[in-house]
């Protein structure tokens, strides 16, 4: 059995977490749509996210573009974490700090 450095599984659980985000702010559910109309995003801007998601994902997945894609996620959960205290649902700001520590981790892990 090969082993796998755990700043790699950190990597691939990230590519993982943006991935499972893309694709349920790509389809939006009600309670997605819900959500970005309580914070007064346009009716779109669900695409926007889920797209930067996946770029972010795609991008952490190769190790020659992990720092790009890292900075991208950090600016993704950045955004989420000022969109969701700005609306004062600081419980919701919880998982994107959470994250974006994860993020700074792996680039910290994967730093030359």
């Amino acid at each position: 059995m090969r082993n796998i450095p755990a700043k790699q599984i950190l990597a691939y659980l990230l590519v993982g977490f943006f991935i499972i985000g893309a694709i349920g702010n790509i389809l939006a559910p009600k309670t997605i749509a819900e959500e970005y109309a309580r914070w007064g995003y346009p009716d779109w801007f669900h695409f926007v996210t889920g797209g930067l998601e996946l770029t972010s994902a795609v991008l952490m997945a190769r190790q020659a573009s992990r720092t790009i894609g890292s900075l991208l996620a950090a600016c993704i959960m950045a955004s989420a974490i000022v969109t969701v205290i700005f609306h004062g649902e600081y419980t919701h700001a919880i998982a994107p700090v959470v994250v974006l520590g994860c993020v700074a981790l792996s680039v910290y892990l994967h730093r030359e």
